[in-house]
């Protein structure tokens, strides 16, 4: 059970048959929710249900409720992925505990699929929505957001924010589990894009300091490379992201095309299995990546969820 994908679009759609949402910099969940019991579905089905204890609270509602939404942690005041790091990894009850005082986070709700034993898939946006708002879940660790008539507006005040951007919904859409659906469009405001890593480097003069990784594009031949990232991974990130990727050690590169002799020496070849949030100005003519900048590791994602199509949409 995954949860229903916007494609990308190119221009933020008017008229009454759209409703335009706020994008959230998070990590998208199914809440499946019965009295006495909750679990948190990740996109990639992974059940990260005591990653987030404060969100326990949602099963003592006493309802019968699925729910689609984003878990998010706050920066400065603003939703970004990046804050949502230090949570989304933990698989330990206690140390999960500790971190709800620290760094709490919130589950933006914008979807109702079952409500009280009824499958509300079949339905039109609008009549879903409907139902989710009269459900009052306006509690201290979830909230439903409000939607907007005026999509250029909203994309335009979600830019001056420092928010992610703005998905444009259909209201006679029905909800189809795991299918990316033009009847939902995203327009993302910073351009940050989901990789696969192929190997790593140590920092100069170094050998334990995690200084750069190599990132692909997953393309009918194979993984292609897309350059190498260093920026972003000082600090705690940088032994974090080593634990996760020492185990993937490969005796041969994982990338279909040639990487560059300087991007090569002295690389630790992994096997393509870890998927990364890289932030860039772009690529290259020669298909590289402009400026990237490492953003987290992505649980929630396996390289079979990305595409070529997928890659330029995330």
């Amino acid at each position: 059970m995954r949860p229903m994908l916007a494609s990308r679009g190119t221009t933020v759609p008017t008229g009454d048959e759209w409703v335009h949402e706020v994008k959230w910099d998070g990590m998208r969940v199914l809440a499946d929710v019965t009295p006495g019991s909750l679990k948190l579905l990740s996109r990639n089905e992974n059940d990260v249900t005591v990653s987030f204890p404060e969100l326990f609270g949602l099963a003592s509602l006493n309802r019968d409720l699925l729910l689609d939404g984003e878990i998010v942690a706050l920066a400065d005041g603003i939703p970004t992925f990046a804050a949502l790091a230090d949570r989304m990894h933990v698989r330990n009850a206690r140390k999960a505990q500790a971190l709800v005082l620290s760094n709490p986070v919130t589950l933006i709700v914008f979807d109702v699929l079952r409500l009280d034993g009824e499958d509300l898939t079949g339905e039109p946006l609008w009549v879903r929505r409907t139902r989710l708002e009269s459900l009052g879940l306006n509690g201290v660790h979830w909230q439903v957001p409000a939607t907007y008539d005026d999509g250029r507006m909203l994309l335009e005040a979600t830019e001056r924010q420092g928010l992610e951007g703005v998905v444009s919904k259909k209201r006679s859409s029905r909800y189809h589990f795991g299918r990316r659906s033009k009847d939902w469009l995203k327009f993302p405001n910073r351009p940050v894009l989901s990789f696969v890593v192929g190997g790593w480097r140590f920092e100069t003069d170094s050998a334990s300091r995690l200084g750069a990784v190599l990132v692909g594009e997953p393309t009918p031949q194979g993984l292609s490379y897309r350059g190498r990232v260093g920026s972003g991974i000082a600090g705690r990130e940088g032994p974090r992201l080593m634990e996760i990727l020492a185990p993937l050690r490969s005796d041969t590169s994982p990338f279909c095309d040639e990487v560059p002799r300087i991007d090569a020496l002295g690389t630790t070849w992994l096997r393509p299995e870890v998927v990364v949030d890289i932030q860039s100005l772009g690529v290259t003519r020669g298909g590289r990546l402009r400026q990237p900048s490492y953003q987290g590791v992505r649980t929630d994602l396996v390289p079979g969820d990305l595409s070529p199509v997928d890659l330029a949409e995330e």
